[in-house]
This record gives C-alpha cells, structure tokens and sequence, in this order.
C-alpha cells in the first residue's frame, strides 16, 4: 500500500526510512534534525524559491572554502552554533577548567616549537607586550610540560593566512616548565571584520550585523591525561567587547595588559598574565570548534 505523503506526513515517513540506521548516535542525530528542518519549514511557510535561495548559499559556502579559508566553520561561528557547541562542551567537564572559546577559521597545525620567553612576530616594529602564566590541574598543582599554542592577529588586524599563507607568522608552540610557567613576547593584537567577501559577509551584511570581532588570541592548551582547553583572551577594552559577531567572548577570558607588571618575567614590557587550569580526561573525541582549513580539505 502506498504511503500518503503530504505536509502531514512526509516528516514521519522520513523517520521511517531512516530506522534501519544501524549506528544508534547517527540515528538519533539524523532523526532530531529532520524533525527540526521539517519543523523549521512549515513554521515559516517556506517557498520553493527561498529553498533554492537556501541551497545555492551553501553551495556557495562550501565553494569557498580552501586549504586556507573555511567558510562552512565562519557560517557556523556566525550562527553562534560553534559558541553553543562549546558551552555544551564545557558542561560535560567532569571538573573545573577554564573557560572554552573558538578554535575559529584560522588555526594552522605544526607551528614552530619555540623556548619560553620567544618572539612570536617577524615585523620588526609594533606594540609588544609580553604573556605569562601557569598551567595548572583542578586542584592547583603546576603542570609541567604541558603544551600551549597561541596564534593571533598582528597590529593592523591580521591572520598570516589572509597575508601570506605560505610563511606562518604569530603564532608558536612551548612547553611549560618544572613549575608550569609559560612566558612569551608577541604583538597587541587588533579586534578585525571576519572575512566580508564570501557568502557568509553577504549574510552579515543582509542582517545589518557589523560583522567585528573584539582583540583576542587563541590558545590551545594541553598534556596527556587531561581535558585539551581551546580557548582565547579577549582585550576588555575593545569597542566590540560586548558585541563579538561569533559569540566567542565570555567574562571570565576577559582580560587586560598592565603597563607596568613586577611579576613578569619578561621586564620593561606592557604584560598580560593569565593561568589556564586544565580539568582531569572525562570523554573522548576532541573539544576543538574549528579546525586547520587544510586538514579539512584533505579529509
């Protein structure tokens, strides 16, 4: 007997098609989102027009997306999925730690190991300040060894990937020492528009959004045994603080630089010090909302 399809139906006989998925997560992930998009259909009455509006945006989405720009990752950031997926992320924590943020469109695998204390920059003049901090456990014990990557944009609001993709610049990776000390010089970052000349700009700017994000740098930060934090700082004194257009900013990453900070070990530099507290392994599988363009492209 044939099925009845109609605006009544179909979202059930979907359902039943897809039962024989035999991964039982997929199945109740593929099951969930064809209730919500059929959902999300009939609430707004779509038309065949604006469906085919839909599709040739994200194929436009995805047609932009190269070994060095991820457009689908901007589309989610922007739609404040990736800040959600993290704060989901965070709650599974089985311990205190800090505070997650983006990975965002613009990490890059393998940057250069470098000894505490060292310049991340190549411009040889600029606004220089210097990092510092401890990484420690729940409970507070320095946790030596343990990596921290750090990438960023330059003075002027810029990733090495938008300049020169084939030289990485401010970013490095260290390894903290016997006390869990981190320390390195860098540049003032400066807060910047997401890229505006793809599809997911054109979206911004159909929303009237201004498309900004505060000064911030990523960190990664992690050693076996131990929750991996993706995380960055955000400059509290940046005009789009409160307004990050990929909802990154959260109160306990805001932070400041000091003009003048006796604890730095790196002397007569502006400073920011922040610890980064790393919770005990709970779940597998990754906690990074974004990923190296390039890594993505190959899978």
């Amino acid at each position: 007997m044939i099925t009845k399809i109609d605006e009544h139906t179909i979202t059930d006989a979907a359902l039943e098609q897809m039962a024989t998925t035999k991964n039982a997560r997929l199945k109740e992930i593929m099951d969930s989102l064809v209730k919500h998009l059929h959902a999300f259909a009939r609430e707004v009455d779509l038309t065949p027009q604006e469906w085919l509006d839909g599709i040739s945006f994200l194929t436009a989405v995805g047609q932009t997306c190269t070994p060095i720009r991820q457009e689908f990752i901007l589309l989610s950031d922007t739609l404040g999925l990736s800040s959600l997926v993290n704060h989901l992320h965070d709650r599974r924590a089985i311990e205190h730690g800090t505070k997650t943020s983006l990975l965002g469109p613009f990490y890059r695998q393998d940057g250069p190991a470098l000894p505490l204390g060292s310049r991340i920059f190549s411009k040889e003049e600029g606004p220089e300040i210097a990092i510092y901090g401890k990484v420690t456990d729940g409970a507070g014990r320095p946790l030596s060894g343990a990596t921290v990557q750090i990438w960023q944009t330059d003075d002027e609001g810029a990733y090495d990937l938008q300049k020169d993709a084939s030289k990485m610049d401010l970013r490095g990776v260290f390894q903290t020492d016997s006390q869990g000390n981190y320390s390195l010089r860098t540049l003032l970052p400066m807060g910047y528009m997401i890229p505006m000349d793809g599809p997911v700009g054109d979206m911004i700017r159909a929303q009237g959004r201004h498309g900004y994000r505060p000064a911030h740098i990523h960190f990664l930060v992690g050693k076996p045994g131990y929750r991996e934090v993706v995380t960055a700082l955000y400059l509290g004194n940046d005009e789009h603080i409160d307004s990050d257009t990929v909802f990154g900013v959260t109160e306990s990453l805001v932070t400041s630089v000091k003009a003048n900070d006796p604890e730095s070990p790196i002397p007569n530099l502006p400073a920011i010090q922040f610890n980064f507290v790393l919770a005990a392994a709970g779940e597998q599988g990754t906690g990074r909302v974004g990923a190296d363009p390039a890594q993505i492209v190959k899978k």
